[in-house]
């Protein structure tokens, strides 16, 4: 019972904190959203910056879960996947009207700088994140589906570090063709033979 009331607060805080930005997110808040009386924040959490950390764990966790399935699908070869990954959260973003962007991201440009705690934590996600393509282009190159000569941990962390800028494009844009020229451009260079930027104008059909 007791994880289960924890659980809920991390819950209802990451989706405040993920609309709303850390700074701008209130305990009383989080625990009205939670259900959850006032007194018990403290019970689970020994400040709102523990709470915090907590919820990074939360969204590092969510995102593993959403990319693991795909990542690990051996159905598909290892290029095929990357594009997978990127085609799910296109969708996802579609969904959401172009909002929100991703939550580590957004608490990496909000805390990552003012408190070392936080910025630890949130590197330490984003490794994750990289991680998961390292693994995908490590077989890659196995399969000979890109260069051999091709760097996997600092192609991995420019694709998530060129994402995250992907999406804060897309959110001042209301457009979900910037993520759609990540893709491409991405894509594009890992092939082999193909050093081209794009092979033609990135089309963004629901604005259309």
């Amino acid at each position: 019972m007791k994880q289960d009331t924890k659980h809920k607060i991390i819950e209802a805080g990451a989706r405040i904190i993920h609309l709303k930005g850390y700074y701008h997110t209130g305990i009383q808040e989080v625990l009205d959203a939670a259900g959850v009386p006032k007194g018990s924040f403290y019970f689970y959490f020994k400040s709102k910056d523990d709470f915090g950390l907590q919820v990074i764990d939360f969204f590092n966790s969510m995102y593993l879960g959403m990319v693991d399935p795909i990542a690990k699908n051996k159905a598909l070869p290892p290029l095929k996947r990357i594009e997978k990954i990127f085609d799910y959260f296109i969708d996802l973003f579609q969904g959401l009207n172009y909002t929100c962007g991703c939550p580590i991201g957004n608490l990496s440009q909000e805390m990552g700088d003012l408190s070392q705690a936080f910025g630890s934590k949130l590197a330490a996600s984003v490794d994750d994140m990289a991680q998961i393509y390292k693994h995908l282009l490590d077989q890659a190159k196995e399969e000979k589906e890109i260069s051999q000569g091709l760097n996997t941990q600092e192609t991995a962390e420019f694709i998530v570090s060129s994402w995250h800028g992907s999406l804060m494009k897309m959110k001042i844009s209301k457009s979900i063709a910037p993520l759609k020229l990540h893709k491409q451009f991405i894509l594009d260079i890992l092939t082999v033979g193909n050093h081209s930027l794009v092979s033609g104008p990135v089309s963004d059909q629901s604005n259309e």
